[in-house]
């Protein structure tokens, strides 16, 4: 950390340090992500709903001042042009679809590597975090990503330290967060250490959040074996979660937890009232489904990535599971959002 980055305020009775955060959106951000963190800030900056910049202080920073669209279509005009990163106690990159080819410009990359020179420290917001890993100043840290991408967190970069388990991480001069409330819960942690306690509570309280969870927090993802209470089952499905694709044979899958095919099929239907054939493929499902919701991924990329070979078999498959077409899917999910 940088010499002014020690006026921590851990109980409220020292001078208050005004905490500076620079914003950098990516093409497609996510809307969500950037919101709860800066809202974090704003509230903790002054008492009560008055929005005074009086002990935090932030800009959306750019390469232009061109608006930046996020994933919803919400736009977003950067309020600071590249300035001298040093400036800031933090600088945040808010990532949002991965599909998207180039989510910053090369004048950005610049931008962050230099406040990297200058010890500035960084965090990846959402998918903020691979554009961090792209640009090469995730080595030697630890990211952590949302579950729903560490997959491809670690075919990207399989020579990178990553987790999908915690909601957020500060490693060093790195932080990185799974995205959505985990926001939140990150820029709470900030403004505790450099602001007061009394800040994070008054933020938490106007957002209607009742308490800050920490980095040792599990991502809130409810895992389909948790329905069940046999240890061989949950080291199952477990095992089918890895290989989403569908490539882990059903015998293999019985011999590593110490059965026969028979045996294993005879405990799912016993305890789950399914076949691990059929058990498999709801894992399988379930995962397409959250990647439909999250994400504009073509249907063909998606079957691939379940181990469909084309995408009409998949969306049967989809249809015959949950009563609705991967597309009629996607559509509700974005209505609701």
């Amino acid at each position: 950390m940088r010499p002014e980055q020690h006026r921590l305020v851990d109980d409220g009775t020292k001078q208050a340090a005004r905490l500076k955060v620079g914003f950098v959106l990516s093409r497609s951000f996510t809307l969500s992500a950037f919101a709860l963190f800066v809202d974090t800030l704003r509230l903790a900056s002054d008492e009560q709903d008055r929005s005074g910049r009086v002990l935090a202080d932030w800009q959306v920073i750019g390469s232009t001042r061109h608006l930046i669209t996020s994933s919803c279509g919400v736009q977003v005009a950067p309020t600071s042009d590249f300035v001298d990163p040093a400036r800031f106690d933090y600088i945040a990159v808010v990532g949002g679809l991965l599909s998207v080819e180039n989510p910053v410009d090369q004048q950005t990359i610049t931008f962050l590597k230099q406040a990297d020179a200058k010890k500035v420290p960084l965090i990846g917001v959402c998918t903020g975090t691979f554009i961090l890993a792209a640009a090469g100043l995730m080595k030697r840290h630890e990211s952590c990503v949302s579950w729903l991408h560490y997959k491809e967190f670690r075919e990207r970069f399989p020579e990178l330290a990553v987790r999908s388990d915690r909601l957020f991480n500060l490693d060093r001069q790195r932080g990185s967060c799974a995205g959505g409330s985990s926001s939140a819960d990150m820029a709470a942690l900030l403004v505790r250490k450099y602001i007061s306690r009394d800040a994070e509570r008054n933020a938490l309280e106007v957002l209607q959040i009742e308490k800050a969870r920490t980095p040792s927090d599990i991502q809130p993802r409810r895992p389909l074996y948790d329905d069940y209470d046999d240890a061989r089952v949950k080291a199952a499905m477990i095992t089918m979660e890895q290989f989403v694709d569908g490539s882990m044979p059903i015998e293999k899958l019985a011999a590593m937890v110490g059965l026969s095919r028979r045996q294993l099929e005879r405990i799912f239907i016993e305890k789950t009232g399914m076949s691990p054939a059929k058990a498999y493929n709801r894992v399988r499902m379930e995962r397409a489904k959250s990647i439909l919701a999250q994400s504009k991924a073509p249907l063909i990329e998606i079957a691939l990535d379940v181990g469909f070979e084309n995408a009409s078999q998949f969306t049967r498959t989809f249809k015959r599971t949950f009563g609705q077409t991967p597309s009629q899917h996607r559509a509700a999910a974005l209505r609701a959002h």
